[in-house]
């Protein structure tokens, strides 16, 4: 018999995969390594394919192919979740504890609980007989999700350009050419095993104000750059939040900013010369880059402050919407049992596989309110529920 989803999960959580960036100098609680080993070794056993992209040293995505029983492939469906997870306090959340009929654990839903029902779902059907005739299923484990999703543009890093509409949503499409073609790409992410077609974009920037020391005797002599930067908080916590609710997507709702830090100054007895905050700027399909740049920079001349505005992310961050009625995403939603799409906040690796020209949705066991949490759980209902979906969903491929 296959192993289960919660069989796989427990195995899973008890193998660290922090992401490196969130924890320095612990190789045995960080990287992707572990987690890859296992489900090679897993999937090994059950004969599918393995194949291996190396994204840095030591980290690769692995690739596991459930070749169709016809040896053509007309339709191929990625299952991709991610392997890394946030950090955690104590390492403790690392032994895989079940309680009240939830298994709790780091990475339990956010993403390890996804891994386990797509790997359950292909051994399932790997062991059954029962395998599409001309669908290709590949499970793309993904390596750092949580800090730049390099895994997922790794994945699609041949891609000519990012298919993006002029407004800068993500829009998949046969413009663009990824490394790996896929007419689906389901990405593992706690949705409460709802289909989600449509999730927001994500800019964090600096704001810097400048200014001019002097001694705090004298602060008529100098120009104080924390008192400029209160005035650009409050107006972006007031009237520019307010203006952003008129950004409106149908599924996702409105636009939002976060002030998220702020540091200026060395001593009190010395004007402060320079002030800097960094915030969180979601953004709605219809919306750019380039027009929030544009939209902050306004504020600022408006203020008369002397400020600078800078990305202090390396890759793009666009919100994605899918349309949901493809074929293979209504088909989906009807294995799921549902009858409208679903948007969500969060930034995941759909958008960056959806500008490689893949369709992608999110689905997977958990929700996202217990993601990131000193206390990360998942229903072992909801895992089982998963794996029957997707076993249903991938046999009915043609």
């Amino acid at each position: 018999m296959p192993l289960a989803a919660h069989q796989l999960l427990r195995e899973l959580i008890a193998l660290p995969s922090v992401n490196p960036a969130f924890l320095s100098g612990r190789d045995d609680l960080t990287g992707e390594r572990r987690v890859a080993d296992f489900l090679a070794f897993t999937a090994d056993r059950a004969g599918l394919e393995l194949k291996w992209q190396e994204v840095f040293p030591g980290r690769s995505n692995l690739l596991i192919h459930l070749t169709p029983s016809g040896g053509k492939v007309s339709r191929r469906i990625l299952l991709a979740p991610h392997m890394d997870t946030v950090g955690v306090d104590g390492e403790a959340r690392f032994k895989p504890v079940v309680k009240q009929g939830r298994l709790h654990g780091r990475g339990a839903c956010d993403t390890k609980g996804s891994i386990a029902t797509y790997l359950a779902a292909m051994l399932e059907i790997a062991a059954g007989g029962a395998r599409p005739h001309e669908t290709e299923i590949i499970l793309t484990a993904l390596v750092d999700e949580e800090n730049n999703q390099s895994g997922s543009r790794a994945l699609v890093a041949r891609a000519a350009l990012p298919a993006l509409s002029s407004a800068g949503t993500v829009r998949a499409g046969k413009a663009a050419c990824a490394t790996i073609a896929a007419d689906l790409a389901i990405v593992g992410e706690p949705t409460r095993l709802k289909v989600v077609t449509a999730h927001k974009g994500d800019l964090w920037l600096r704001i810097t104000t400048h200014g001019k020391s002097a001694h705090g005797s004298k602060p008529h002599l100098g120009k104080n750059a924390v008192h400029a930067m209160a005035r650009v908080v409050e107006e972006l916590e007031t009237t520019y939040a307010a203006t952003l609710k008129g950004h409106t997507h149908a599924l996702l709702g409105h636009a939002t900013v976060n002030v998220g830090t702020i540091a200026g100054g060395r001593q009190p007895n010395i004007v402060p010369d320079q002030c800097e905050i960094t915030i969180d700027r979601r953004t709605v399909p219809g919306e750019s880059d380039a027009g929030v740049f544009k939209e902050l920079n306004a504020l600022l001349s408006r203020l008369g402050v002397d400020a600078t505005l800078s990305d202090t992310k390396n890759a793009p961050c666009p919100a994605m919407e899918t349309d949901p009625d493809l074929p293979v995403v209504r088909q989906l939603m009807r294995c799921a049992g549902q009858r409208l799409p679903q948007g969500v906040d969060y930034f995941s690796d759909a958008a960056v596989l959806a500008s490689g020209g893949i369709p992608s949705v999110l689905l997977g066991p958990g929700d996202i309110a217990q993601a990131h949490t000193a206390d990360e759980w998942v229903e072992l209902a909801q895992l089982e529920r998963a794996t029957r979906l997707l076993v249903k969903f991938l046999r009915d491929q043609p």
